[in-house]
């Protein structure tokens, strides 16, 4: 697969999404057992496509972060709960704390994390292609081809089995 821009992956999922969504509503109970399938070409795409060549996620996604969340942050960061949230969080109209800016204030200029051992949940679980039940988040993956080559990739893949 092609290193993809955020520019150039947004126009190809944008051009695929039909298909994935076809593909979902014709084959959903097939897809309900093809839980091993998905991870096996989760783990294929994350072999071959670099997640730091990329970062997309970190540049351009506001995860939910959540109480476990800032107190791992509190701990790694040696500050109070209260002072993550002052410093880098602010409420979202979901009535969520998402980081007050994007990119990632924990992205450094190489793509890494600076925070990687005690980053948010949602940034750990993201693609979220290798998840059990993956059928019932198909269409979030959907979403998550506009950003993630992995998504997108799997999604390609998968709709060829």
């Amino acid at each position: 697969m092609k290193n993809y821009t955020s520019e150039n992956l947004s126009v190809q999922a944008q051009k695929m999404e039909p298909v994935f969504l076809a593909h979902l509503k014709k084959n959903k109970k097939r897809l309900e057992k093809m839980d091993n399938e998905v991870h096996a070409l989760h783990e294929e795409a994350s072999e071959r496509i670099e997640c730091l060549q990329c970062a997309n996620c970190c540049k351009s996604l506001g995860p939910a972060i959540y109480d476990r969340d800032i107190e791992r942050l509190a701990k790694a960061l040696r500050m109070k709960p209260s002072e993550v949230v002052k410093t880098f969080l602010r409420v979202d109209e979901d009535n969520d704390y998402v980081f007050k800016t994007m990119p990632c204030p924990f992205l450094m200029p190489d793509n890494y994390c600076s925070i990687y051992e005690s980053r948010p949940k949602a940034c750990r679980e993201y693609p979220h292609t290798d998840r059990k039940n993956f059928v019932q988040i198909y269409k979030l993956t959907v979403k998550n081809t506009y950003t993630c080559p992995i998504a997108f990739d799997v999604l390609l893949n998968l709709t060829k089995l």
